[in-house]
């Protein structure tokens, strides 16, 4: 009997596993993938309610987690787990503490296959943007066996991955929910989109994205938030959630510029 394959997803905040890769996840959950999920924070920062309902942020923070974690079951996460910083602090983290951190998870599960957040962070959020740094980072650490952590033995990832949003999809986005912009030092960040050149992987989740949608709805506290994204029509919907998109960073099992149908290619 041969092992199962394995996906770790190393997310910022709760509710980028559902938004973002859920759709995924679920698929792969469905095939028998041991999908595990690593999250930065707690998301303690992220409240769309009334300011003077504001719970603090240990409060708000222990909503989130269990909001996560029915999100998670939704969408066949076998473990979640927490790096533990807080919402918005995550770019001032101590970086050998937060590699480390990584590192040691990845040392524990084993994947084969690890996804986080592009450069760019998606809309240049910062703590999309230390995330995907750190485990970029914690892809070496984890293989090199001089790099010690937890006296756990190094593991080589075979491929890691970069969620990535095409342009039309930004486009589509934005026209139902407005411009995607976060004010960082004083500059404002917007959403770009990545050109289909630039797309290594798509991902049919035409099976899995109403599964996704599940999960996003776990995430009550932040369905104030989602606007009109709540009642977009279904062929809508599926436009925006049935295909996912990723850029290969490193593969040591297949390249080339074929465009890619599955995150395990060269895998199975």
């Amino acid at each position: 009997m041969t092992n199962p394959l394995k996906l770790m997803c190393v997310l910022a905040h709760p509710d980028d596993e559902s938004l973002g890769t859920g759709s995924t996840l679920a698929k792969y959950a469905l095939e028998g993938v041991e999908i595990t999920l690593v999250t930065a924070t707690r998301g303690e920062r992220g409240w769309n309610g009334d300011e003077q309902d504001f719970p603090g942020l240990e409060e708000l923070g222990k909503m989130r987690e269990a909001e996560l974690r029915c999100a998670a079951e939704k969408l066949g996460i076998r473990q979640v787990s927490f790096l533990d910083y807080i919402d918005g602090d995550l770019d001032q983290a101590d970086p050998a503490q937060a590699v480390a951190k990584i590192v040691a998870h990845v040392r524990q599960v084993k994947p084969e296959v690890v996804v986080t957040f592009s450069p760019d962070g998606g809309y240049g959020h910062p703590d999309h943007i230390a995330i995907s740094q750190f485990t970029t980072a914690a892809m070496v650490c984890a293989a090199d066996p001089d790099y010690a952590t937890d006296l756990l033995p190094p593991h080589r990832v075979s491929k890691f991955y970069y969620f990535v949003v095409p342009k039309e999809e930004i486009a589509i986005y934005q026209s139902v929910m407005g411009d995607l912009i976060m004010p960082v030092d004083g500059i404002d960040r917007r959403a770009v989109g990545w050109d289909d050149w630039a797309i290594t992987t798509r991902i049919d989740t035409g099976e899995s994205w109403r599964t996704a949608w599940q999960a996003v709805t776990c995430h009550r506290t932040q369905l104030p938030g989602y606007g009109d994204l709540m009642n977009l029509p279904e062929e809508l919907h599926k436009t925006l959630w049935a295909m996912r998109t990723y850029y290969r960073a490193f593969s040591l099992v297949n390249g080339g510029r074929k465009t890619e149908s599955d995150l395990f290619e060269g895998l199975r």
